[in-house]
């Protein structure tokens, strides 16, 4: 397998996509057809680990739970079901796309961000790690922190969902710095390309990011029953966790190695040799 150009990168941004063009011999290279034609989602539950999920958007549909993170009486963090909502937007928006990409999907909610997308470590461990105690079979974390005390635990989360099934879909940090759990080579880890196909992925052969989509005036829902225009890597993962749900929707039998290769073969800069 070869790539021309290739540079260490956290976004597409400004850059030439032929520089990234990668050539593969592999057998059974059958492109996003094969790998998610003519699914939609069906059967599989997506959690938006985010700042909520405003119930009842036209453009997100329905929300099959939500749950929030708050303080225990005891100490430390819990999971609790709410009755929904939004603290900032940003779930609400991620929810939206991964909608648009994969409709038939059973979307669930947890709340780790509070306003101003505020949110603790401990908060973000928690929610993670509940998700993937209940076994969700895509995990959309539009979210990262920087703080290293916080990476061995995520790291060790990343792991067991790995491990257990669980794809954890994380944005890389939209400046050139190094945050978690994107980082991780569990997490499936996608930064932004400047195009308007929603329907476009990208390899990236120069990691850590592993995948570029949509990033860049992303259409997508926002509280109050509003849309807008949204640009970040927050928005290009949820384009991916959509297809992530087409894949195991029309292979439920995938591991989540199987689905990485099937995300690399289904590329738009994948050629055969």
């Amino acid at each position: 397998m070869t790539a021309t150009g290739t540079r260490l990168t956290w976004s597409l941004l400004g850059r030439d996509r032929a520089g990234i063009e990668v050539r593969t011999d592999w057998a059974g290279a059958g492109g996003a057809e094969w790998a998610w034609g003519g699914a939609d989602g069906r059967g599989v539950r997506v959690c938006v680990l985010d700042s909520g999920v405003e119930t009842g958007h036209p453009s997100v549909g329905p929300v099959a739970s939500s749950h929030t993170v708050r303080e225990a009486a005891g100490g430390g963090n819990e999971v609790v079901a709410d009755t929904g909502g939004d603290s900032c937007g940003h779930g609400t928006a991620c929810a939206s796309i991964i909608r648009m990409m994969a409709p038939e999907c059973e979307l669930h909610s947890v709340q780790v961000l509070r306003s101003g997308y505020r949110g603790s470590g401990g908060a973000l461990i928690e929610g993670v790690r509940w998700a993937v105690d209940q076994g969700y079979d895509v995990i959309n974390m539009s979210l990262s922190t920087t703080r290293r005390e916080f990476a061995q635990a995520l790291h060790e989360i990343a792991d067991r969902a790995y491990f257990g099934r669980s794809l954890l879909v994380a944005s890389a940090h939209n400046m050139p710095v190094e945050s978690f759990p994107w980082r991780f080579s569990s997490v499936i880890s996608v930064g932004s390309h400047e195009e308007d196909r929603s329907e476009l992925l990208l390899y990236n052969p120069a990691p850590p990011v592993e995948f570029f989509a949509r990033g860049v005036r992303v259409p997508a829902a926002w509280p109050g029953g509003t849309t807008r225009r949204c640009t970040g890597n927050s928005f290009a993962t949820p384009h991916v966790a959509g297809m992530c749900a087409r894949i195991l929707g029309k292979h439920p039998d995938m591991t989540p190695f199987q689905v990485k290769q099937a995300l690399f073969l289904a590329s738009a800069n994948v050629r055969r040799a």
